[in-house]
């Protein structure tokens, strides 16, 4: 469920929603629908018209559960002003990486997950209990636990994270840095997460997500790089962005898939600000259509020209 902002209150029912839900296909953009995967947990009220439209985007990347015994686990998205607040509404079921195990992907390459500091610690032991699973960790710390007090419990799973990326409020919340976000404190803030030791013998990045003003990347091996947003607040970009829910949630699946196609971070971050442009167009998740050649098309449009024009843009 979801709800964009428009006016002062906006609220609106039935929207396919979900955190995982939006990386999922932030990464279909770019991967044939066989090399992702999913876990949907499928309530007895599981609307039919919601599963008829995420089967559009490819039935092997979803991989179903049923629960007859249980409600499908729905939630919130309120917005006042610029203010976001989300709410569960009815239970949720939490999903570990032993739930893979029976799975089509018990040992995938990237793992995306959302969650507080504390229980990405939890997951992360269970995935060093698999043998020889090894996969890329992007780590996503949910919002309402990027407080200062949750800093410490950051700071010891940040050895087990491949990748670390907080949007630029949370990032600067966390540290106690005072908001509204300006490129120079985000690259304060990305500097302080990276000498806190991220990823085995402090090799990984911080991708810090800051809307309009693009992603900064870093690794302690590599200069900071700013990497655009696709729509900006242009004159000409006007009224493209309608609704920005899950935008960074795709931003990463796009980043995931990026990796897997490019094994370059820095590369694999032009691939998910294309990703995260496709989700704010419209409410919800994008449309898809084919060309006349066949062309797989997001919105009336191809991802790789998007893709080309980001990189054309920053003279690569």
């Amino acid at each position: 469920m979801g709800s964009p902002p428009a006016g002062p209150y906006h609220r609106r029912k039935g929207l396919i929603g979900g955190g995982g839900t939006y990386a999922a296909i932030g990464a279909r953009i770019w991967l044939p629908p066989t090399e992702i995967g999913m876990m949907v947990d499928r309530g007895h009220d599981f609307p039919a018209s919601i599963e008829a439209n995420l089967l559009e985007y490819g039935p092997e990347m979803w991989i179903f559960r049923d629960q007859p015994d249980r409600l499908t686990t729905r939630a919130l998205n309120s917005y006042k002003g610029d203010h976001r607040n989300f709410q569960y509404i009815t239970p949720r079921i939490r999903i570990t990486p032993k739930d893979l195990a029976s799975t089509r992907i018990p040992r995938p390459r990237m793992l995306h997950f959302i969650c507080s500091p504390t229980r990405a610690s939890t997951i992360m032991s269970e995935v060093r209990a698999v043998q020889d699973w090894y996969p890329t960790t992007i780590y996503e710390p949910i919002p309402d636990r990027c407080v200062p007090e949750e800093l410490p419990a950051l700071i010891e799973v940040l050895p087990s994270i491949s990748i670390l990326s907080p949007n630029a409020e949370e990032a600067l919340s966390l540290l106690s840095i005072p908001l509204p976000p300006t490129r120079a404190s985000i690259e304060e803030a990305a500097d302080r997460f990276l000498q806190y030791g991220v990823g085995h013998e402090r090799k990984g990045w911080i991708i810090v997500r800051s809307g309009e003003m693009g992603a900064f990347v870093k690794s302690l091996k590599s200069e900071g790089r700013w990497v655009d947003a696709f729509w900006t607040a242009s004159a000409d970009d006007a009224g493209r962005i309608v609704d920005v829910t899950g935008a960074g949630n795709s931003f990463l699946g796009g980043l995931a898939a990026g990796l897997l196609l490019t094994n370059d971070v820095l590369k694999a971050t032009f691939y998910a600000s294309a990703s995260a442009s496709f989700i704010v167009e419209q409410e919800g998740l994008p449309r898809l259509s084919r060309d006349k050649q066949g062309h797989l098309l997001w919105n009336g449009d191809l991802p790789q020209r998007r893709l080309d024009a980001l990189v054309t843009r920053h003279g690569n």
